[in-house]
């Protein structure tokens, strides 16, 4: 739809609109996409169903290749990208750790809830392409929203590589490589540029893989665990606490693992600007994409500790294998396995590499990235596509050429960190927005129960910072200091550019 018919002047975030930061709970000056020079993307920002050139819904060349998904595409989003290939991992993980993981589980998922239900609300107040990063400008200016981009992309990117090199493994059940280096390498490059060139094609055929993705991955997923529960046997569950530490200790400890699986409950609203009518269902898809993964996860991983014995759960390198295997007989669960792992993963690969590109783009439509980001062919930044998977390419060259599978774990672990910075602040931007008078005119009780989900969504989000260790958090602030000095050549850029213009009007 186009924006000067369907949006009144004064909502669409122009300076002199009347009330606009009021209507809009864009905090005054500095906002994203306020008109003015060297704010690129100016005419959308802060309008809800604005549309910009080569986006989903655009008319043009490109428009057939490009369709705003609806509400069950963004919920396969993000069920697509929270799950991944670890929940085939997961039960042999947190087994050394006893039953008392399910407890840990239990608190992640209630604590991604409130994540989700404080994405949801703040993409009802900024339903733009960007999430985390739109959300962090809005409240705390560019500096914030330049960390949150960047701190994105380097977990996009470098997840993106781990997903491919995990893959690998259980496509060598389907077609044995016989540990040829050369034959793995090529095999993890091609689960890399698969998914790359899917979201070339454009959103049109990323809605439509991920949808096939999800439910080729969710139906096979749903069904072990439910014949796992037939065959449930509470004597193969094991001690409550099986490593000897504290309640509390161990509960952390098996926190420090599963955390990762709860990555991307931000998909929905990173892609807001490809979804229809974002104000309600990015939230919508945001919490039930989150609240599907969380139920496939707690009961597949109970089914498969109720079905292996908890002694070779603990030793299990394929524990749903096993489970399979257990249940029916045979040895066909590998192969079956295998393939649901292979599905999974590459659903993952395809919507994070979607997420990868979106961020990027929408920093650099503000200036704060270089400006090829911005640059979108069929709905799809292409630029940021393309430059995410040289960069994983690059990392998982790297990981079987140099044989540095302990550096390649760490930067896995990094991703953790990583991650968390975009939910800190996208949080604390709640947080800002709730106390600043920017929410909406709410009644008392719906202010209260919003502040008490965006207390518990920014405790949640530390303590997956604690979570992800020491080592992890000291070079994940090498990365995003690394970022610093882009964001000061984009600065001086920005700068320059205004002075040379206002050199030039005078």
């Amino acid at each position: 739809m186009s924006t000067a018919t369907t949006t009144p002047q004064s909502d669409t975030g122009a300076p002199g609109g009347a009330g606009t930061a009021e209507a809009s709970g864009i905090p005054g000056a500095g906002t994203p996409g306020a008109t003015g020079a060297g704010t690129p993307g100016a005419t959308e920002a802060g309008t809800p169903g604005a549309t910009e050139a080569g986006t989903p819904g655009a008319t043009g060349a490109d428009g057939k290749h490009s369709r705003r998904f609806g509400l069950p595409v963004a919920t396969a989003l993000v069920m697509g990208n929270i799950i991944g290939g670890g929940i085939f991992l997961l039960p042999a993980s947190v087994a050394p750790y006893g039953t008392i993981s399910l407890v840990a589980f239990g608190i992640l998922t209630l604590g991604a809830i409130a994540l989700a239900l404080v994405f949801g609300r703040l993409a009802h107040r900024h339903p733009r392409t960007g999430g985390p990063y739109v959300y962090a400008r809005e409240a705390f200016g560019d500096f914030a929203g330049f960390l949150t981009a960047w701190s994105y992309w380097i977990t996009a990117w470098v997840s993106n590589a781990a997903l491919a090199v995990a893959a690998v493994g259980y496509l060598d059940v389907l077609v044995p490589l016989h540990g040829s280096k050369p034959a793995t390498l090529a095999a993890a490059l091609l689960v890399q540029w698969l998914p790359a060139l899917a979201n070339l094609a454009g959103t049109r055929y990323v809605g439509a893989v991920q949808i096939v993705a999800t439910v080729l991955k969710f139906v096979p997923l749903l069904l072990v665990a439910v014949g796992g529960l037939l065959f449930f046997d509470s004597s193969h569950l094991g001690p409550f606490r099986a490593d000897g530490e504290s309640a509390l200790g161990a509960v952390s400890a098996s926190a420090a693992i599963l955390l990762f699986s709860y990555l991307g409950v931000e998909s929905a609203a990173v892609s807001a600007g490809e979804v229809r009518d974002p104000r309600r269902n990015v939230g919508r898809a945001t919490v039930l994409g989150t609240l599907a993964a969380a139920f496939l996860y707690l009961l597949t991983t109970l089914s498969v500790f109720g079905t292996v014995p908890h002694e070779r759960l603990v030793a299990s390198s394929a524990p749903f294998t096993d489970a399979v295997d257990l249940m029916f007989g045979g040895t066909w669960g590998g192969t079956a396995v295998a393939c649901m792992a292979l599905v999974s993963m590459l659903g993952a690969l395809n919507g994070w590499t979607l997420l990868s590109a979106q961020t990027p783009y929408a920093a650099a439509r503000d200036g704060l990235f270089p400006k090829v980001f911005a640059r979108k062919r069929r709905g799809v930044p292409t630029v940021g596509v393309l430059v995410t998977v040289v960069l994983a390419s690059l990392l998982t060259v790297y990981n079987y050429t140099a044989g540095t599978e302990g550096v390649f774990e760490t930067l896995v672990l990094v991703t953790t960190f990583t991650a968390t910075v975009p939910y800190l602040l996208s949080s604390a931007a709640q947080f800002f927005f709730l106390l600043s008078g920017q929410s909406d005119r709410v009644h008392r009780l719906r202010l209260i129960r919003d502040t008490v989900l965006t207390l518990a969504a920014f405790g949640f989000s530390l303590w997956l910072v604690a979570g992800s260790g020491y080592a992890a958090v000291y070079q994940g602030v090498l990365f995003l200091f690394a970022g610093v000095l882009v964001y000061a050549g984009m600065s001086a850029r920005r700068r320059r550019a205004a002075a040379e213009e206002a050199a030039t009007s005078s």
